[in-house]
């Protein structure tokens, strides 16, 4: 019981929305990036299956993972049993270079399983003008719109994350349009705003 109003986290959207994108990744290739620790409910295992399937069909994509920690053994053996080409593992990366790699993607992928209690990779690719490709988890849904910012799609299902992310990848156009929408969306999340909605509260 109670009355209650939820501000959100923010994000320095400048950062982002101003970052350079590296020159050695505008090479002709296709980057998909994934921003996150190394661990299993961040899903890398399912975007590593579903990147198996599109690379088929478009053979001048290229995976990058940004995020500390090592691949779990599920994650190895894909990359090893398919033979996995153009599969860069980043590591660790400071925030400036995240924001940089951001801005070098084609599409940003979050393939998490749950446990996220609010999209901030989502915002930060948004920020960058970047469209996405995400499950519809708690987390994530409250931050995305489905067919607006990005297209969302169960957790666990390598099928499904590929066929949203060849969606994008054969329209230039709606990578567009859901690019455009994301960076009006990243604005609404912006420390500037969020601040205030709090300093508001309390002055309430």
């Amino acid at each position: 019981p109670g009355e209650y109003e939820i501000i959100p986290n923010g994000i320095q959207v400048d950062d982002f929305a101003l970052a350079k994108p590296f020159p050695h990744l505008n090479d002709g290739k296709t980057n998909i990036l994934f921003v996150g620790r190394l661990e299993k409910r961040k899903g890398l295992r399912y975007l590593l299956g579903a990147y198996s399937k599109l690379k088929w069909d478009w053979p001048d994509l290229r995976l990058l993972v940004a995020g500390r920690g090592k691949p779990d053994d599920e994650s190895y053996r894909i990359i090893a049993e398919r033979n996995l080409q153009d599969v860069v593992f980043l590591g660790d990366v400071s925030a400036e270079d995240k924001a940089r790699y951001y801005k070098s993607a084609d599409i940003y992928c979050s393939p998490a399983t749950g446990g996220e209690s609010f999209g901030i990779v989502l915002l930060e690719a948004m920020a960058a003008g970047k469209p996405i490709v995400a499950t519809s988890i708690e987390g994530f849904s409250s931050v995305l719109t489905h067919g607006h910012e990005g297209l969302l799609v169960a957790p666990k299902d390598d099928e499904a994350l590929a066929k949203a992310i060849a969606e994008l990848l054969r329209n230039r156009e709606l990578r567009s349009t859901m690019a455009a929408n994301g960076q009006v969306r990243a604005g609404e999340f912006r420390w500037e705003r969020v601040a205030r909605r709090v300093i508001d509260y309390y002055d309430t």
